[in-house]
């Protein structure tokens, strides 16, 4: 088992610098609806509070092109236009993980990221409910997949492989937190165009 010690490289692995990208379901995996990449597989839709979900995009994110960082997929209500993907909308995000990272530098990545988009002012508002989902992660270890599901009725739930760890209240703080692989300044802009489902598809390994 690979581990990082140091918060340098692990910022790459978290964050991702280069992209394998798109959806691409393998042989088995088609056989059931459900969407393959490099090993990782996805349901073709997820039921959230009653509401169906599509899977709108996955892809496998790369760390110096070569180190396989994780694999993430989007679900979007089926008729959503990739314009208003972060909007008050419900979503579903999932990262499963090829590399054992611990739960504070999960935390201190996404806090990174997060200043160096919206700066500490606006993020200001948000702190106490940033600081109460960061205090939810939990280390991870190869295979580990987490999911950030956000309602409009409920807030944002984190959950890791299927156990609930908290929930965030408010359409602003989903915003702004989803906005690290949709918005504008995005971990990688191949990314999130792939889990919008914008780049063409083709085999991952």
């Amino acid at each position: 088992m690979i581990r990082f010690s140091s918060f340098s490289p692990l910022r790459g692995i978290i964050l991702g610098a280069a992209l394998g990208a798109g959806l691409l379901p393998s042989p088995a995996a088609a056989a059931t609806g459900a969407v393959d990449v490099a090993g990782v597989r996805f349901a073709p839709e997820y039921r959230a509070g009653g509401e169906r979900l599509d899977l709108r995009g996955a892809a496998l994110l790369r760390w110096r092109r070569v180190f396989k960082a994780y694999v993430a997929a989007l679900y979007l209500p089926p008729l959503t236009p990739n314009r208003d993907a972060l909007e008050d909308v419900p979503k579903r995000l999932e990262i499963e993980y090829f590399w054992a990272i611990r739960a504070e530098d999960l935390s201190r990545a996404a806090d990174q990221l997060l200043s160096e988009s919206f700066g500490e002012e606006k993020l200001a508002t948000l702190r106490s409910r940033l600081d109460e989902l960061h205090a939810a992660y939990e280390a991870v270890e190869p295979g580990d997949r987490y999911a950030l599901e956000y309602r409009p009725d409920s807030g944002t739930e984190l959950s890791k492989n299927g156990r609930p760890l908290a929930v965030i209240p408010g359409a602003d703080f989903s915003e702004v937190y989803f906005s690290m692989w949709l918005g504008e300044r995005p971990i990688d802009t191949g990314l999130r165009d792939s889990l919008l489902g914008t780049i063409p598809t083709r085999a991952q390994e």
